[in-house]
């Protein structure tokens, strides 16, 4: 097969294909138009997040015969249109899961233990002590929202920290392992002290943490979201963070990603990214949650092996 490659994959992907009798092609940087005008001639496209996949790609790509996704995220493909078409998906949620994992354990130690205000502090000859004082995360009671690869990671690291984690899954059943407790989403309401976002974004995911969501903990909790920025209603979250109902946030994924920093500063979102921003109750990270330099070689192994399990 010929297979087209859009953006940067790491070598491994190549190798084994090629190994197996098939043509890459890597081509970075093209336009839309670019790739709507070479597609025709490929049997394969491995994408990042960066092009949406819609009807007017997949039409282009008259002879594709899958398309593979070097991440988790499914969501900038047309997934319904593309199966009519009979072109096999694939993507790779097993290749960044640990990392996943990792950070959002690392930005809860962060926020938790004022790392990053002490760091700073420290830098300009300020030895504070008393008001850097921590949080500990053993003893805490965390909820996973969304148990696949990302949420069983996660809980797998941070009960190792002493905490007692629990998960509601809307779409999942018999999960519960010795690291995490199936439960209810009441019974996430009721108990959770720290909350980690590991869904997709769909339908019934977007802005499913809102003001609604949030005033139904019956504790002050603290919130990570690894997921994607648009679970979040950032407006009720700031509000959150302002009245106290949310203690702090770690958040890797924002809803103005999308956009430049310029882009976000000449729109009304400006106070509330302003406010994101400045406050030391809020650990950010550029969606980099995943992005390893060994999660970037698993994804593109995983990848390869899928498509040769058929190709």
């Amino acid at each position: 097969m010929k297979i087209l490659v859009i953006h940067e994959v790491h070598p491994i992907l190549e190798t084994l294909l090629t190994d197996h009798d098939h043509t890459v092609d890597y081509k970075m940087g093209l336009s839309r138009e670019n790739i709507i005008d070479i597609l025709p001639s490929y049997d394969g496209l491995v994408v990042r997040s960066a092009l949406k996949v819609d009807k007017q790609i997949i039409n282009a790509g008259t002879q594709l015969k899958f398309i593979a996704r070097l991440g988790a995220g499914m969501e900038g493909i047309d997934v319904v249109y593309a199966s009519s078409k009979h072109i096999i998906l694939y993507n790779a949620p097993e290749g960044n899961r640990s990392a996943v994992g990792e950070q959002s354990v690392g930005m809860l130690l962060s926020l938790f233990n004022n790392l990053n205000r002490a760091d700073s502090e420290v830098r300009n000859g300020i030895w504070v002590r008393e008001a850097n004082r921590g949080e500990e995360i053993q003893g805490k009671i965390v909820a996973i929202i969304g148990y696949g690869n990302m949420g069983s990671a996660f809980a797998e690291k941070i009960c190792g920290f002493g905490a007692t984690v629990i998960a509601y899954d809307k779409y999942k059943k018999d999960y519960a392992n010795e690291f995490v407790k199936e439960c209810s989403l009441k019974e996430v309401f009721e108990k959770a002290e720290v909350v980690s976002l590991h869904t997709p974004l769909q339908n019934d995911t977007f802005h499913m943490v809102n003001k609604a969501f949030l005033n139904s903990f019956h504790k002050e909790i603290t919130l990570i979201n690894t997921s994607r920025g648009a679970v979040v209603n950032t407006p009720d979250l700031v509000d959150a963070l302002k009245n106290g109902k949310v203690k702090g946030a770690c958040l890797d994924v924002i809803e103005y990603e999308g956009m430049s920093f310029e882009a976000v500063e000449n729109t009304e979102d400006k106070a509330i990214f302003d406010y994101l921003k400045k406050s030391d109750k809020v650990i950010l990270s550029p969606h980099i949650a995943g992005w390893t330099h060994q999660s970037n070689e698993r994804m593109a192994r995983i990848l390869a092996e899928k498509i040769l399990r058929i190709y």
